[in-house]
Parts: C-alpha cells; structure tokens; sequence
C-alpha cells in the first residue's frame, strides 16, 4: 500500500462509522482499509502494511482493549488512535497503558480526527529517522549528541533528569504520554507511581522554558493521565 501520505486500518464494528470515516480520510489524501472486529483487524495487520490504525474500543468478541493489547504486542511502533465513548480518566489511562498512542472521544469532529492522525504520521517518521537527530518544536532546540537545550537560541541549563524528561516528551510531541510511562522511562520502574517527581520537574521545566508557567503552551497537563508536549 501506498505510503504518501499514509495507510490507515479502520477496527470498527459501526459501519455507517466506518463508511464516514472512509469517506472524509480518502478525501485528504489517505489509504484505507476496514475491518469490522478486532479479530478482522489483526488478521488484516498480517497481511499488510499500516501506518495508523484507529480502534473502537467498544466491540463485540473480542473487544478493543484486549485488541490494542495483542496489536501493540506484534506492532511495537504502529500508531493506535482509539475511538471510544467512554470519557472517564480511568479508561483513558487504560487505553494509553494497554498500547495506544492517542484517544478520540465519540462523538468527535472528522477534521479533529484526521489532525491527529497527520500528528501520529509525523512523530513515526521523525522516531523512524536518526534517534540522535537535533529536535525542534516551535521556540525549543534540542540536541541529544550535544546535549543542548536553547530556547531562541540562547542555551537552557537543565539536569540530567530535566533532559531526558523533555527528549522523550519531545520525541513524542502532540502524544499524551501516561505517568506512569514517564515515571518509568526516566526514573525507573520501582518509581512508576511517584507522581510527585514528575510534578515538581514539569513544573521546574515550564519555568525554564515557558514564556509564562502559569498557561503553558508546550507543556501541557493532560488531567488525571500524564502530560503532552504540545507542537
């Protein structure tokens, strides 16, 4: 399957859904596929090759967060957008740990849908590129192999652990990334629920970054789940 700009596998068991969905991203320029169960979707992701996928977690058989898990567990680096009807901060976070990448809450706007499957486009090509390679979203510079931060050029003095916490929100831009993934990834997993860690060193990064603290524009609070790097 084409890859410009991308391929994209709808699981969803909602036909008139899925025909919209088809619809509205053939329109900007992507390929589709569909498939009507989880069971379908994995089987389909044997046979070719995808670059997103988007998940109704709400399914008959084997239901979509049993799906996410068995996807995530083949496909470590596919993006999964799942599209659900449960609001709540537990089921959020449960998508996010169970393998997605990013959660769009039914009922959703089409255009909102399509921006985040171009920012999940974006951030596998970036990822599949140089992992050393020189990060920059809007004002902030940041250079893994020098180990520099600038914000309009001028260097920004961060700890080690201050670093690597913005190198993987960056890496990550435009994704809602867990806690308890943040905690992990840069602490460690014994420290995977030490929430307080990683609000004192957001906070400490929004103040050296961010022009004011108090209403950020990159660092972002996504409530009762983690944090995003907004591009």
């Amino acid at each position: 399957m084409t890859q410009t700009p991308g391929s994209v596998l709808i699981i969803e068991d909602d036909s008139a859904l899925r025909h919209s969905l088809r619809s509205t991203l053939q329109a900007v320029g992507l390929t589709i596929q569909e498939a009507s169960t989880g069971e379908y979707g994995i089987a389909e992701l044997r046979n070719g090759h995808y670059d997103v996928v988007l998940l109704d977690l709400n399914m008959p058989g084997m239901g979509g967060m049993a799906a996410c898990r068995k996807i995530r567990e083949a496909h470590p680096s596919l993006p999964i957008i799942v599209l659900t009807v449960r609001d709540s901060e537990e089921d959020k976070v449960a998508a996010l740990d169970a393998g997605a990448d990013d959660y769009v809450t039914k009922p959703f706007q089409l255009s909102e849908l399509a921006a985040r499957i171009r920012a999940a486009l974006r951030r596998t090509r970036v990822l599949n590129e140089d992992a050393d390679r020189t990060l920059q979203v809007g004002e902030i510079t940041l250079d893994p192999v020098g180990y520099r931060v600038m914000k309009h050029s001028k260097d920004i003095h961060l700890t080690p652990k201050e670093f690597g916490l913005l190198h993987l929100l960056m890496q990550n831009a435009g994704k809602p990334l867990t806690h308890h993934r943040l905690l992990s990834t840069i602490w460690g997993a014994e420290y995977g629920d030490e929430r307080e860690y990683l609000r004192t060193y957001i906070s400490q990064l929004r103040r050296k970054l961010e022009a004011d603290p108090a209403t950020p524009r990159y660092l972002l609070t996504e409530n009762y789940v983690g944090y995003r790097f907004q591009p």
